[in-house]
């Protein structure tokens, strides 16, 4: 008995999975920066304009690779949109709300309350994934919270609307992290599927 695969893995070396780690860590880093720096520095007026632009830069970037074949991707498909539902409305929110809280708030404190996010994936994953969690791992990160409460209790200059945008960009975070595993996971499902074992 055999299973066909579906795709070719590629087997990537751990120092290639470090420097994509690194580099995703320090594009995460100067976006957050950049943003910061557009929308209070030179106090851009619009966080919302802000966003709608970066989106559509994406999208004609995202384009322009394809046309010169440097990346891969599929045409739209009115399918695709309906098989990955919510995940687009949960990239908008999370965008929207990350500029917002990235305006309002000092970069400390959206640093210190982006914690929340931890504890709210692990809740959904729970909830929506069915998954369990070792005592010694659910400890920490109610550690790791209990600190960010700490130290968003002694915020000087306490901000509600600011305090509800990094929330809810928690929120979106942790959800849209959470359904893209569970569409990962349905997707692999269907294709086991599709692909039953054949016999030799």
């Amino acid at each position: 008995m055999s299973l066909e695969p579906c795709e070719e893995t590629v087997e990537h070396s751990a120092l290639l999975k470090l420097l994509s780690a690194l580099f995703y860590a320090g594009s995460s880093f100067l976006i957050t920066v950049v943003n910061k720096t557009v929308l209070t520095t030179f106090r851009f007026p619009s966080y919302l304009c802000l966003g709608i632009g970066q989106m559509i830069t994406t999208v004609i970037v995202l384009y322009a690779a394809k046309k010169s074949k440097t990346v891969q991707f599929q045409d739209f498909d009115k399918n695709v949109l309906l098989k990955i539902f919510p995940l687009p409305l949960l990239y908008v929110g999370n965008h929207v709300t990350g500029l917002a809280s990235t305006k309002k708030l000092s970069l400390p404190m959206f640093t210190v309350l982006r914690k929340f996010t931890i504890l709210m994936t692990m809740i959904l994953e729970a909830y929506i994934l069915r998954k369990t969690f070792p005592k010694h791992l659910v400890y920490s990160v109610v550690t790791i919270v209990f600190g960010a409460m700490i130290a968003a209790s002694s915020d000087l200059a306490f901000d509600l609307e600011g305090y509800t945008f990094i929330l809810l960009n928690d929120a979106f975070t942790a959800a849209s992290g959470v359904y893209t595993k569970k569409k990962l996971g349905d997707k692999v499902r269907a294709d086991v599927f599709h692909h039953p074992l054949q016999p030799l």
